[in-house]
């Protein structure tokens, strides 16, 4: 008799890891308790029994003659859930190969791992089971002969295409064993970075020590590892055509042991791998030379980087599904997915085996159509820069054909390069080709289609198909030649309504919204009554050529346009853009602003003046004609009143109410009038530039407003004529001195004839924040009278208009901003000309939803 306190007498559980992602077939023959370990194990809504769906179409679960239409709707909703993403257990006998053979092909069609649980229970113990049913009206030898062609066939599991099988051979095994689920290898969901992901590396161990060195990597014998935690991610391609393919895998090797980097696998790794393996491969492209130096590594090294690709996944999915990385890309429906097909995709793209003339694989482009939610990262494919397409980037910059290595840091999503020493390898084609290829004309079917449009500070930002639409319209129509169009300015909200007497907007209602928004300080802009401009300056038509894609025009070097993308000088004025440009030009060289930004190229948000440069059909058609009205009729009502009055009628009140509006019409002229000047050359335009937007590699958010002013205040040094100063004040909020003197400043401004102030925190972008107003403006007293007309300050006027809605208005600014942002990161990092209208156009439909445009 057996001691049962002896460790024999314990079953020990089968520990069942299932796949997270997969097809799982239970199998047994009937009365072998599959739909109760079903239910132990998972969700009624994972489990699809055959029995229930014989039920579904037959109100019968023992109906076989249902047999073919339960499993036709059987495996169409484990096709729905497969291709969702979700774990299916197919409860059915499946016992034959051929029924076997379609759960295998099912999984395949999906990408997903096919995996057995299998219960072959001795036969005593189902034919008990089967007698206890009398639901089954059956013979018990039915089970027999189910149970002699399960254990026939059992064996052979493996070959048919399962890639887990467990064999459950005892009630006790059935009811102590315990499922786990298990991540898939390609699931890293939980890596949340940073991460600095590095492109194909083609054995140029020298350019990869000097872009690690420059990442902020620190050597460790021959490894690194980054003082601040951040890990390397290698889109594959470490071998072949460069100088130390040896050197890099000792690297990458030593880096992913210490966990300081991972690896996804690449064309030229996994051949490296066959060949180690054996394998009749042809060692062309620089092969011949890895596998020598490789042997002069010695075995045991061998064994290793063997053993190190063999490990290596087809692709990742990091930071929560944010993030994917594959060699040669990746599109959705293939992400986190585990087959053949998906490994042959991440490894060598989207090919069918065809070549093109040069005997090169055909590829075709799946990034172009790609609209996954998940940021794709790849290599294979080398290109003069990096290449942005529908929140994909390809880093492969051609570093062994005498290009660049380039890292994308995540998520700054900022991209570092460093030049290649050597030309290495002669390219089966040039770079600059490849990257003509690339960039596409715009698709105006894709963009005209309802959607979000990624932004790196905001998410996605939605925008409707009409409004797409009426964007197109507006650009083709009036906009100037899209690849100077390279950002538009966001619209600005009003500051909160104040309750102020006799004031509808004060800056006390800007400090009190930015203090309660946490931010220590302000900085007070004079907000200059012109007309909002985007300068664009290239310093040479060769720079205009290569950051701007403007073809066949030494000449032109740069662009002046209005919020909306039209030219600033139009018509009779188009003359007037060429040496306005030229006087620009001089001043930035002047300046030393070129050398200052290390960059020939630069994009500025400025103010021109004066406003009736561009107003002078508002002034004629809106506010002249109301003065000249109310003169008209004002007068000649005060002299009939006075005239009643004379003859004893009490017109008091009426006389009072008529001298008020007459007055109230007299400082609505002299508000308009306070911004009318003559302009009769390109002498009387200045311009007041305030934000320093964007140049070579850098968008300028990450400076404060200060550093913009002060910069952009070396062009007024340069040429006051042409440029201007912008006066402001800081205000640290938590000193009330400060604020009561930034107060006092803009009713100064104001009531000198001033527009008002512009109210924003000091630094230019909060990443934390994501919802702060990056500016608010604050604008005069009588500048309002021009907005709601002569008589809006009167009691009950300013009541109504305290009731005005900021909701649209802060919103539309907020997403117009940020979309801005994301245009400028996309051409600061030379993506192609197409992801960078997608920006700009999305500013321009957004302003097609109409706002009160008095706000």
């Amino acid at each position: 008799m057996t001691d049962p306190l002896t460790p024999a007498a314990v079953p020990i559980p089968i520990d069942l890891a299932l796949p997270e992602l997969a097809l799982v077939a239970l199998i047994g023959a009937s009365s072998s308790g599959k739909s109760s370990f079903a239910a132990r194990h998972f969700l009624p809504s994972e489990v699809l029994s055959s029995d229930a769906f014989r039920a579904l179409v037959s109100d019968d679960e023992n109906s076989l003659e249902a047999t073919a239409d339960a499993f036709d709707s059987l495996f169409y909703v484990a096709g729905k859930r497969l291709s969702r993403g979700r774990l299916t257990v197919i409860d059915a006998t499946s016992v034959r190969p051929n029924d076997r053979q379609k759960l295998v092909d099912l999984a395949r069609a999906h990408d997903v791992l096919p995996v057995a649980i299998v219960l072959d229970l001795p036969r005593s113990t189902l034919e008990a089971r089967h007698a206890a049913r009398p639901d089954r009206d059956f013979p018990a030898a039915v089970i027999v002969r189910q149970m002699t062609e399960l254990r026939r066939t059992l064996r052979g599991l493996g070959k048919e295409g399962f890639r887990h099988v467990w064999v459950l051979r005892s009630e006790t095994e059935v009811n102590t064993a315990t499922v786990r689920r298990v991540p898939l290898h390609t699931n890293r969901r939980d890596l949340t970075g940073p991460f600095d992901f590095i492109g194909d590396v083609h054995g140029c161990l020298p350019e990869l020590r000097e872009l690690l060195t420059r990442l902020g990597y620190v050597p460790h014998g021959e490894s690194y590892t980054h003082p601040q935690g951040r890990t390397a991610v290698f889109v594959g391609d470490l071998v072949d055509r460069g100088p130390d393919s040896v050197g890099v895998l000792r690297v990458v090797m030593g880096m992913v042991r210490a966990g300081a980097a991972l690896c996804v696998p690449g064309n030229h790794d996994e051949k490296l791998k066959r060949a180690l393996d054996g394998k009749a491969v042809r060692a062309l492209h620089g092969l011949d030379v890895t596998l020598a130096a490789l042997d002069e590594a010695g075995e045991d090294f061998k064994r290793e980087v063997k053993t190190f690709i063999e490990r290596l996944v087809s692709h990742l999915v990091l930071d929560g599904g944010q993030v994917v990385v594959a060699h040669a890309g990746l599109p959705e429906q293939y992400q986190g997915r585990s087959s053949g097909r998906v490994r042959s995709f991440a490894l060598y793209g989207d090919v069918d085996g065809s070549k093109d003339d040069l005997g090169l694989p055909v590829r075709r482009d799946w990034a172009r159509t790609y609209k996954g939610a998940a940021q794709v990262i790849y290599g294979h494919t080398p290109v003069a820069r990096p290449v942005w397409v529908n929140r994909t980037i390809d880093i492969d910059t051609g570093c062994a054909f005498g290009g660049h290595l380039t890292a994308l840091r995540y998520p700054e999503q900022e991209v570092v390069s460093v030049a290649a020493h050597a030309q290495y390898a002669v390219p089966p084609r040039p770079l600059a080709e490849v990257e003509a290829e690339e960039i596409a004309a715009f698709d105006l079917a894709t963009f005209s289609e309802p959607g979000r449009i990624q932004t790196r500070t905001f998410g996605g930002i939605l925008l409707k198909a009409g409004e797409r639409m009426a964007a197109v319209e507006t650009w083709s129509r009036f906009g100037i030649e899209p690849g100077w169009g390279v950002y538009l300015p966001p619209t600005m909200s009003p500051v909160e309504t104040s309750n102020q007497p006799d004031y509808l907007e004060h800056p006390a209602e800007a400090f009190t919204y930015y203090r309660a928004q946490g931010v220590p300080s302000v900085i007070c802009q004079e907000k200059h009554m012109g007309s909002r401009a985007v300068l664009v300056l290239a310093r040479t038509g060769a720079v205009s050529q290569r950051v701007f894609g403007i073809e066949g025009a030494p000449d032109r070097t740069g662009r002046i346009y209005t919020r909306t993308g039209r030219a600033f000088f139009g018509g009779e004025k188009f003359d007037w853009e060429a040496p306005i440009l030229a006087r620009a030009h001089a001043a930035a060289e002047a300046a030393g602003l070129w050398d200052t930004l290390q960059s020939d190229w630069a994009v500025l948000d400025a103010e021109i003046l004066p406003w009736s440069l561009k107003a002078v059909e508002l002034l004629r058609g809106q506010y002249a004609a109301v003065g000249a009205a109310g003169n008209a009729v004002l007068p000649a009502a005060a002299a009939v009143l006075a005239e009643a009055a004379g003859r004893g009628l009490d017109v008091a009140d009426l006389q009072t109410r008529t001298q008020d509006r007459a007055a109230a019409l007299h400082a609505y002229r002299d508000a308009y009038r306070a911004y009318v000047r003559r302009v009769d050359s390109v002498d009387d335009v200045q311009i007041r530039p305030f934000h320093l937007l964007a140049s070579e590699g850098a968008v300028h958010t990450g400076k404060d407003h200060l550093w913009h002013l002060r910069t952009l205040g070396t062009l007024a040094d340069a040429d006051a004529g042409l440029f201007g100063r912008t006066d402001y004040r800081v205000v640290a909020l938590a000193d009330p001195a400060a604020v009561a003197d930034a107060e006092a400043w803009w009713h100064a401004l104001t009531e000198a004839g001033g527009e008002g102030m512009v109210v924003k925190p000091l630094t230019f972008l909060d990443a934390e924040n994501r919802s702060l107003q990056p500016a608010v403006k604050v604008r005069g007293r009588e500048y309002l009278r021009m907005i709601y007309g002569p008589e809006y300050t009167r009691t009950e006027n300013l009541k109504r208009l305290r009731a005005r809605a900021l909701g649209a208005k802060r919103a539309r600014a907020l997403r117009e901003f940020h979309l801005g942002l994301e245009g400028l990161a996309r051409l600061a990092e030379g993506a192609q000309s197409s992801l960078i209208q997608e920006c700009v156009l999305g500013v321009l439909a957004l302003e097609s939803d109409p706002v009160d445009a008095r706000l």
